[in-house]
């Protein structure tokens, strides 16, 4: 498959993935498994930024390093300065009620993230199959605790639950605009794409999810962190194994 097609395959499985994450509150997603979700998911997003997200930037531009610290400090803006109250990982917000205005400045920043969620996906594919295969396997395995973030606050703002789909629905179409202007693009900024979303992921991972569940005191979250690495290097070599480059 040429790559437009390859990224058009995986841009929509993880936008399905967010809409799942949407329709799963309330009620759908337990604590526990919720978490061993997002620990597993941090672990191979980490290991996709660290061993082929960085390392692939850094060998198709010189600047890469700028990207990747202008990603990071993108997402934690947009965190911690543009928004008013929200994370890239698990909250659900079970309390009876949350400023409206907090799920609206959620949904700015999510919608942010989700975009270059798609950038990241394109960008991989720009340069391998086997990459683009590895980075969409990253993207895909936090979409469910994306969308489950977005619809729970919605829903804890007191808005309806169609309300709480619909900024699913927002994210998951902000996926696919990433990876449409990505591919639009080309390969010319296909470095500087992957090393920003390599700056984005490495905060998700470090900085968001990791914390959400270690702030659960089980090392059974641990273990699951490290199925996600192990998974990661699994993905890496039967995608070598079948030549997929």
């Amino acid at each position: 498959m040429t790559p437009a097609l390859w990224t058009a395959l995986f841009a929509v499985i993880a936008a399905l993935a967010t809409f799942a994450g949407g329709f799963s509150v309330p009620g759908g997603l337990s604590r526990a498994r919720l978490s061993h979700l997002i620990a597993f998911g941090a672990g191979y997003i980490l290991s996709a930024a660290l061993v082929s997200l960085l390392p692939e930037s850094l060998r198709l531009i010189d600047n890469a390093p700028l990207y990747v610290l202008a990603g990071y400090v993108l997402a934690h803006l947009f965190e911690h300065t543009f928004t008013s109250h929200f994370h890239f990982g698990e909250e659900t917000h079970h309390e009876h009620m949350v400023d409206p205005a907090v799920s609206a400045s959620a949904l700015v920043g999510l919608v942010l993230h989700s975009f270059f969620d798609g950038v990241a996906i394109a960008s991989g594919f720009l340069v391998t199959p086997s990459l683009g295969i590895l980075i969409a396997f990253a993207v895909i395995l936090h979409k469910v605790p994306e969308g489950v973030t977005i619809a729970s606050l919605m829903v804890a703002s007191g808005r309806s639950q169609r309300s709480a789909r619909r900024g699913a629905a927002y994210l998951a179409v902000a996926t696919l605009a990433g990876a449409a202007v990505m591919a639009f693009l080309g390969e010319g900024v296909k470095g500087a794409g992957l090393a920003l979303s390599s700056g984005i992921a490495l905060y998700v991972a470090a900085t968001d999810l990791i914390p959400e569940f270690n702030q659960e005191g089980q090392t059974v979250y641990s273990l699951s962190a490290l199925g996600g690495v192990v998974l990661y290097f699994v993905i890496h070599a039967v995608s070598t194994h079948f030549g997929i480059r």
